[in-house]
Formats: C-alpha cells, sequence, structure tokens
C-alpha cells in the first residue's frame, strides 16, 4: 500500500460524516464538566467569595452548589486550610498544593484531599473523597528511587523508554503502559516502548494518526504533566456559575485534575476497550516530545500521592531523555571531529571557495546530497541541484533568527514557502544555520527517500462504520496498515544540529579573528592614507612659496645682470626657473590628487550631454587645434558627482587631443553602452570615450594610470604632469566603479568607465 501524500492530509479528507474538525477545534479545556469522583469550587481569591460550585457538591461536601455560590468558601473549608490554600500563587498560575481535609457530611467526618490552584483571580479548589488512609510518601519511595536508577543506568532513548514505561505499570498497576514520541510538533505518533499484561495485543513499532491527539490536546499536556481519566463510562458533572460575568463562558479548567475529556476521546478509548487512562507528559526544551500512555480495563481512582509520584517520575525521565540526547550529541561532535577538523583546516577568509573547495566533504558532515554556502548576495552549492526560489526562500527565513539559529525539516514540501514546481529529485529536507541578520546562511539538503511504516488504522480512513455510526477507528495490531511515505528525507538528528552549531561555531570565531586582523589593518591603512594626505597637502602649499622664491630670484638676476653673465650661467639661471615652474605644475597636480581622497560625493542624477558640453568649453580648443573631430551619440542621465564627472571627460578628452595619431580623419567618439557585471546582477551603464590616436603599446597599458607616469619624453605629446589619468581612475572608484582601456598601437584608445551603483 503507498500514500502519496502526507497522512495527515489522508486524515482530513477521509471523513464524510464525522466531522474530525470539531474534534480538532473543540475547546477541550472549557467544556464545563468535571468527573463525578469529586467535586470543584473556585473562589475569588481576594474576597473568599464561592464564585463557582460543581453540581453534585450537596452529595460530597453536604451542601447544594446554588447554596454554595455567592457565600463564603469557609463553610465547607476550615479558615486555617484556607489561608494555607492562599498560599498557592501569590501570583497567578502557581504550581499546585494538595490538602487533606475533613468535612463534616451527614453527622460524620469525611476525608477528603483538596488540590488547590491558580486560575487568574480564582483559586480552584478540587476535593477528591478518600476511601482508604493516605499513603505516605515513603510507601511509594522506593518504587520511585528504583525507577529513577533504572533510568539513570540507560543508554539510548530506547532504553530509557523502556525503563520508563515498565517502572510506571509497576507503580500504578495499569495493564498497558506505552510510550509514545511525537514526529514534529503536530504529526503523528510512534510507539517506541511498551509494557502490556499477557492476552493483550501488542502495538510497539505501531504508527498513530495525528488526528489521535488534536493540537489543542497537544497544548494542554504541554502545559499539565499529568492527565487521569478515572472511568470512560462516567457522564461528568456541570458547573454552576450565576455571578459569572460572562455565563457563558465556562470556567477554564485547564490546570484542572478533576477536568473532564472530549467525548471524542472518550469514544477513542472505548473503542480500543480502555476503561481508565493515565497520560504522563514528556517535554524537550519546553516542547512536547511524547507522552506516557497508560491504560486500564476496569475504572480507576489515581490518588494524589501516586499521580505526584508519576508526575516527578515523568519530569526525571524528560531530564534524563535531555541527558541521554546531550550525550549522543557530544558523541556524535566526537565521531566526526575529524571531519569538521577537515573542513575547518582548508577555511580561509575566502569562504565560498574553501569551505565548498570543490568536493562533497561538507555534505558528507551530515550525510547530505549537498549543500549551500550563500553570503552577501553570493550562492555556492555543492553536492546537488538547488532550485534558486529555495535559496530565496531560506534566505528569507535566516534573516529573521539570531545568527548561530539552526532550522530544519524534513519534509519541506509541507512548508508554507514551498513551491510546487521544484524539481523531483530537488531537496525534499533542509537544516540551514544562521549566518547574519541580513540573511547569510549555510544548509545542508537531503532528497527524498520512502520509507515504511506501520499504522495501527489505515491513515486515510480514520473512521469505521459500527453500531453507533460512524466512529474513529479502533488501534490495534490485528489492523495494522503498511503504507509509504513519500516526498520526505531522512530526519535531521540532534547530533547533526549540534555538529552543524559546531561548525558555525568554529566559522564564526574563525571570521571574527579575520575581521578583526582586517579592522586594524584598515585602521593602519586609515592613519597611512592620512598622513600620506596631509603630507600632500603641505608639501603641495609650503613647498610652493620656496619655489616660487627660487624662480624669481633667478629672473631678478637675469633681468638685473644679465649682460655681466656669460651665456653659460645664464642658461643655468633660466633651467633653474624652468624645472622650478615644473615642479610648482607638479605640486599643483599632487595638491589636486590629494583632495580627491577628501570630501564626500555629490551624487545626482546628471545629463551627460551637459557635463560633456562643459568639459568642451575647456578641452575644445586642444581638440580643435589638433584637427580632432567630436562625435556624440545622444547620451543618457548617470548617476554622478557632476564635478568629479566633469573632470574626468577634461582629462580624457585632452588625452586625445594630445595622442591624435598623423591622419585626415581624427576623431574623439562619447558613447553610452551597457553590460553585466563579472559577478552577476543587473545590467550597469558604461561610459565609452573612444579616438582613432596612436595607440597604446600592450606592455604598457598598466603604466597609464600611474600617479606622474608619461610615455613620452617631458617636452613631447604638449607635455604635461602625467597625473591625468590617474586623476581619472581615482574619481571612478570613489563612485564604486571600474576603468579600462583597449587599446592597439596606431588604431587608437578607447577608455571605459563605470559609475558603480545607481549608475544603471
Amino acid at each position: 500500500m503507498s500514500l502519496p501524500d502526507p497522512e495527515r492530509e489522508a486524515e482530513a479528507a477521509a471523513a464524510i460524516g464525522f466531522d474530525l474538525s470539531a474534534c480538532a477545534q473543540e475547546p477541550i479545556h472549557r467544556l464545563g464538566m468535571i468527573q463525578s469522583h469529586g467535586t470543584l469550587l473556585a473562589v475569588d481569591a481576594a474576597t473568599g467569595t464561592v464564585d463557582t460550585a460543581a453540581l453534585n457538591t450537596g452529595r460530597l461536601l453536604g451542601m447544594a452548589a446554588e447554596e454554595l455560590t455567592g457565600g463564603p468558601v469557609t463553610r465547607v473549608v476550615s479558615p486555617e486550610h484556607w489561608d494555607e490554600a492562599l498560599g498557592v500563587g501569590a501570583q497567578r498560575d502557581a504550581a499546585s498544593l494538595v490538602l487533606p481535609v475533613s468535612i463534616d457530611v451527614a453527622g460524620g467526618s469525611r476525608p477528603f484531599d483538596v488540590t488547590a490552584h491558580r486560575q487568574g483571580p480564582l483559586l480552584v479548589l478540587e476535593y477528591e473523597p478518600r476511601t482508604v488512609a493516605a499513603p505516605h510518601f515513603a510507601h511509594f519511595y522506593q518504587g520511585v528511587r528504583r525507577a529513577l536508577t533504572r533510568l539513570r543506568s540507560s543508554m539510548t532513548t530506547v532504553e530509557c523508554c523502556q525503563a520508563a514505561v515498565h517502572e510506571i505499570r509497576a507503580l500504578t498497576g495499569f495493564e498497558r503502559v506505552v510510550a509514545y514520541r511525537f514526529d514534529g510538533e503536530n504529526g503523528p505518533g510512534e510507539v517506541v516502548a511498551e509494557e502490556i499484561t499477557e492476552g493483550h495485543e501488542p502495538w510497539l513499532g505501531l504508527w498513530f494518526p495525528a488526528s489521535d491527539i488534536p493540537s489543542q490536546a497537544r497544548r494542554l499536556y504541554r502545559d499539565n504533566w499529568i492527565r487521569v481519566i478515572a472511568d470512560v463510562d462516567d457522564v461528568g458533572v456541570g458547573l454552576h456559575s450565576p455571578f459569572r460575568t460572562d455565563p457563558g463562558l465556562p470556567l477554564d479548567l485547564s490546570n484542572s485534575v478533576l477536568r473532564t475529556v472530549s467525548g471524542f476521546h472518550l469514544e477513542y478509548l472505548r473503542n480500543i476497550g480502555v476503561k481508565s487512562s493515565m497520560s504522563v507528559s514528556v517535554l524537550r526544551e519546553g516542547e512536547l516530545w511524547g507522552l506516557i500512555a497508560c491504560h486500564g480495563y476496569a475504572a480507576v481512582t489515581i490518588p494524589p500521592e501516586l499521580r505526584a509520584a508519576c508526575e516527578f517520575f515523568g519530569v526525571a525521565f524528560s531530564l534524563q531523555l535531555a541527558v541521554i540526547e546531550e550525550r549522543e550529541q557530544a558523541e556524535a561532535l566526537t565521531a566526526s571531529r575529524e571531519r569538521l577538523d577537515g573542513i575547518i583546516s582548508r577555511v580561509t577568509s575566502d569562504l565560498e571557495d574553501t569551505l565548498l573547495a570543490g568536493d562533497d566533504a561538507l555534505g558528507e558532515l551530515l550525510d547530505a546530497d549537498g549543500a549551500a554556502l550563500c553570503r552577501g548576495g553570493r550562492s555556492t552549492i555543492s553536492g546537488m541541484s538547488v532550485p534558486s526560489a529555495l535559496l530565496e526562500s531560506l534566505r528569507t527565513r535566516a534573516a529573521g533568527p539570531t545568527p548561530g539559529t539552526i532550522w530544519s525539516t524534513d519534509r519541506l514540501s509541507e512548508e508554507p514557502d514551498h513551491t510546487s514546481d521544484a524539481a523531483e529529485d530537488g531537496p525534499a529536507g533542509v537544516m540551514m544555520v544562521s549566518l547574519s541578520p541580513s540573511g547569510d546562511f549555510l544548509a545542508w539538503f537531503r532528497r527524498a527517500r520512502p520509507t515504511v511504516r506501520q499504522w495501527a488504522a489505515d491513515p486515510s480512513r480514520p473512521l469505521q462504520v459500527g453500531p453507533r455510526g460512524e466512529r474513529l477507528t479502533p488501534r490495534g495490531s490485528s489492523a495494522v496498515f503498511r503504507a509509504v511515505v513519500h516526498g520526505r528525507s531522512l530526519p535531521w538528528t540532534p547530533a547533526d544540529r549540534a555538529t552543524a552549531h559546531e561548525l558555525w561555531r568554529t566559522l564564526t570565531g574563525f571570521v571574527l579573528r579575520h575581521e578583526a586582523e582586517l579592522a586594524a589593518l584598515n585602521e593602519q591603512l586609515r592613519v597611512t592614507n592620512s598622513d600620506l594626505d596631509a603630507f600632500a597637502h603641505v608639501a603641495a602649499h609650503d613647498l610652493k612659496e620656496p619655489l616660487r622664491g627660487i624662480s624669481n630670484a633667478a629672473a631678478f638676476v637675469i633681468e638685473d645682470a644679465a649682460a655681466e653673465l656669460d651665456p653659460t650661467t645664464v642658461r643655468r639661471l633660466n633651467t633653474m626657473r624652468r624645472l622650478a615652474g615644473r615642479m610648482d605644475d607638479l605640486l599643483d597636480s599632487l595638491l589636486h590628487f590629494a583632495r580627491l581622497g577628501r570630501g564626500g560625493l555629490h551624487r545626482t542624477r546628471v545629463p551627460l550631454e551637459r557635463v560633456l558640453g562643459s568639459a568642451l568649453e575647456v578641452a575644445g580648443e586642444r581638440l580643435a587645434e589638433a584637427h580632432v573631430r567630436v562625435i556624440r551619440d545622444d547620451l543618457p542621465e548617470v548617476y554622478a558627482d557632476e564635478n568629479r564627472l566633469y573632470e574626468i571627460l577634461v582629462n580624457l578628452l585632452v588625452n586625445a587631443a594630445k595622442y591624435a595619431a598623423d591622419r585626415d580623419d581624427r576623431t574623439v567618439e562619447i558613447l553610452v553602452d551597457t553590460r553585466r557585471p563579472p559577478a552577476g546582477g543587473p545590467q550597469e551603464q558604461v561610459v565609452v570615450v573612444r579616438d582613432n590616436g596612436i595607440g597604446i603599446p600592450s606592455d604598457r597599458q598598466d603604466e597609464v594610470f600611474e600617479l606622474f607616469r608619461r610615455l613620452h619624453g617631458e617636452g613631447e605629446r604638449g607635455g604635461g604632469a602625467g597625473v591625468g589619468l590617474a586623476i581619472v581612475k581615482r574619481i571612478v572608484e570613489r563612485h564604486g566603479g571600474e576603468l579600462w582601456l583597449d587599446s592597439e598601437p596606431g588604431r587608437g584608445t578607447a577608455f571605459f568607465f563605470t559609475l558603480g551603483q545607481g549608475g544603471g
């Protein structure tokens, strides 16, 4: 038999007359009924006035509910016991307290166990008659001690569960005790351990549909360690609440020990032949891991002392499971340490290329079919194909929680944000660890692996037609159904999560050390650049004055004493003036270059045509003298600092005039093209300034962007300081753009530049 859809979908679609959704939506904490072997009073804690009373108080306490409500509670509890009960929960919803009390009923004293707990402003008192002398805790001590000893000696989860069901059965005497583990928060459950009396069919290994225990029941199991049903055929007792503000809203009995249960559940228990039951919750990190379920085939009342012993045992059992899980995680980490160390040893600052270094080591770490690292918008994948929509969904999910948070699923197809067009051979399970608030993450993927499950009833038909119509199907090995579960991966274990978290912790330490080193280097670079900036500024200003003095002194000597000087001295003085002027020009260029490193850019949308017009007002005369014709396209707007863009165009246009070729059709063309960046992303604008001049040899093309570097002699090609293209490069880089050229001697040079984000 094969089920192509998840079990829960099959269950939801199966019923036609018996509405399972009504069972799932039933407000079981406000049924307004209690089990009839006890009675209940809800008392205003501030005034001691009875707010609500069960309708059987007359039979058990000797005073009718109608008479008790609105009056003082001290008529059925002594002032001393009332004061003691008030000590329960100076704060709301505190733990419960059990008081042994005696009440005069029909001329005699009757013993009760009174359980008290807070429910908002009310103190709820639940009276249970005691038919035998109350056993002292020592009565249960040896049994509980033996049970805890067996728990501590358990080495695996299954061993611990088996020990738990054995000891609970020994303590309580129920005919069947099973440990029942849930498959996820709202999934079906599996019987992982069992103790039964002879003659009853075994349930070990069977799965039970999720609808057997709906979500609201699971919430109550999570909030209450123990739940007892004394008799499934008990008709229950209603509550009398004439003074409630909203009489239509029954009293919240979430924490009541006498609260009756859903009629659906009672019918379910009758169908499997159970007369009484008890459930002990098993919690893991505050969530419901499973239940220890006890079934009896006769009605039975569990006294408070035994309930307390079982509750204590349930707490200890939950803690022991956590210890076993942590030990298994530690052992798994030890076993995977060599592989983990191998991965970490090769990691460098380039995580993408070294963490997923062309092999499956990262995937094999968690027995996964693939892995992915998504960081800074870049995704690196190994091992298997992963849909881009899934990566984007994981990036969104990773942006919410604290870095280091792990999320996993072995049923990806059931996630709300799952895309139905994902490849059939794609991931069915994912484990992801968040790396940053911006959505960076590391993830592992597993393919679907069909698994066979044995069901206690057909999960696609949770109902049967019986003498009283449609009812929940009886569960038991005599009606085992085998179904293949599709669309799920192998489940991620706590050990997998521990290994993933350890890798994250190690990577975080590595990255933080690297970032600290990088920050230190950046600070050193900042100081160095600041010093160089200051030096250039001081040099350009403070050296210019002496140079002017030298130049002026040489000029005065030539003017005043040229007739008395020999030609060699005059020539040397003129050389001195020329060199001083050259040095003055170089210092002006140095000062301008240094200023480009200070101050922010003022970027706006600016028409390139307008900036080109301004640049031609300066460079146009040089182009005309060199007989270079300007060609321009329809130029769009660009996102740039207009003054800096003007400098770029002036330098490139003057360059075209300086290095014009000896030909008749000398041209320089300005246009805008588009390209897709090498790293991916949207297209961006590329401004092109192309001439047909003398060109640049390939082995010297990198030199042209260096400061004070000229490829010709000082007096050749119009002279200059050799700083123009260095200024262009610096302005482009300050915009976050790129600058490059394409040139061939005799065919001209094309300069290309982008202007960073916003330039598209």
